[in-house]
């Protein structure tokens, strides 16, 4: 059975920094690729960075420079590190398991003073 479990959302300023983790289990984890999407209220999901299964990367243009996503193979974790949060990166957050086409539950991030 696929799991994907998302932490480490919350309440944040403006400037301020969070880092969500997915934990993964019942896939082969060091060979999917895995992705962050985001969804605002009334607007459609969204990529944020994605991180291939030999670790290249890829980021959306708004978040480029100010997000980080990596991996931890031997711990089947899959993690986006937030920078200088702004008040349109608020959204609930989705891992996501491109082999499996598998989506997480989702954390809500919320940047607001």
């Amino acid at each position: 059975q696929v799991q994907l479990v998302e932490s480490g959302g919350g309440l944040v300023q403006p400037g301020g920094s969070l880092r969500l983790s997915c934990a993964a289990s019942g896939i082969i984890f060091s060979s999917n690729g895995m992705a962050w999407y985001r969804q605002a209220p009334g607007k459609q999901r969204e990529l944020v960075a994605r991180i291939a299964s030999g670790g290249g990367t890829y980021y959306a243009g708004s978040v480029k420079g100010r997000f980080t996503i990596s991996r931890d193979n031997a711990k089947n974790t899959v993690y986006l590190q937030m920078n200088s949060l702004k008040p349109e990166d608020t959204a609930v957050y989705y891992c996501y398991a491109e082999f499996q086409t598998y989506w997480g539950q989702g954390t809500q991030v919320t940047v607001s003073s």
